[in-house]
């Protein structure tokens, strides 16, 4: 007599719900909240990105307007002093621009609204390519100009920088109109950002300016 084979059937063992309903609800509450915190965190820049953001608005338009008033001044100690915080301003631009596509690169930023053409995704970001580049290239265009000019720049009268080119009047003379070109380049790519986050904000309301403003 052969053999006879036993199949054993595995019976599915019973899912196990907790006996604590007020348990399983906060449970579930616990888990959405943080699936929400998580879905708001990448629509939103981060502190450190707002922070890097604000620090060099708020230095760009000091140098700015600082620059337009100094031009006008007679030569006097307070006009040396302001071209000095002209120049130390211009620095820490460079240095918080470099500090903002170095954290940009680990932490990319939130991706713009679905709803959002095409076009004006494409144009968002030359803008903030070319404000990105202006802030490195214009600081370095100052520098430039401050050495042909036979005065040397001192960060801060902390860090004595090295003059880029040696002294020469025609040279500084053009490297002046780059400088301010530059600026105003700079100038009118601002308006266009300000304009498009106003626009965002209050007539598309996509939340593009909610994005980088503090709770």
């Amino acid at each position: 007599m052969g053999k006879a084979s036993i199949i054993r059937l595995r019976t599915p063992e019973p899912a196990v719900v907790s006996a604590d309903p007020a348990r399983a609800r906060a449970s579930r509450a616990i888990s959405a909240d943080v699936h929400g915190r998580h879905v708001e965190a990448a629509t939103r820049y981060t502190g450190t990105a707002m922070l890097l953001h604000w620090l060099a608005a708020l230095l760009v338009f000091c140098g700015l307007g600082l620059g337009l008033y100094m031009t006008g001044l007679a030569f006097s100690p307070a006009k040396l002093r302001y071209y000095a915080w002209h120049k130390w301003i211009g620095i820490t631009i460079f240095l918080v621009a470099a500090l903002r596509l170095a954290w940009r690169a680990m932490v990319p930023p939130p991706a713009f609204p679905d709803r959002m053409p095409r076009m004006h995704v494409d144009a968002a970001r030359s803008v903030h390519a070319l404000l990105y580049v202006l802030m490195l290239v214009i600081p370095v265009s100052g520098w430039v100009y401050s050495s042909a000019t036979g005065v040397s720049v001192s960060y801060l009268n902390l860090v004595p920088l090295p003059n880029l080119v040696p002294k020469d009047k025609s040279l500084a003379s053009a490297l002046l109109i780059v400088h301010q070109t530059l600026n105003w380049v700079l100038a009118a790519a601002l308006v266009a950002h300000v304009g498009a986050a106003i626009k965002h904000q209050w007539i598309d309301r996509d939340g593009m300016l909610s994005r980088m403003l503090p709770r």
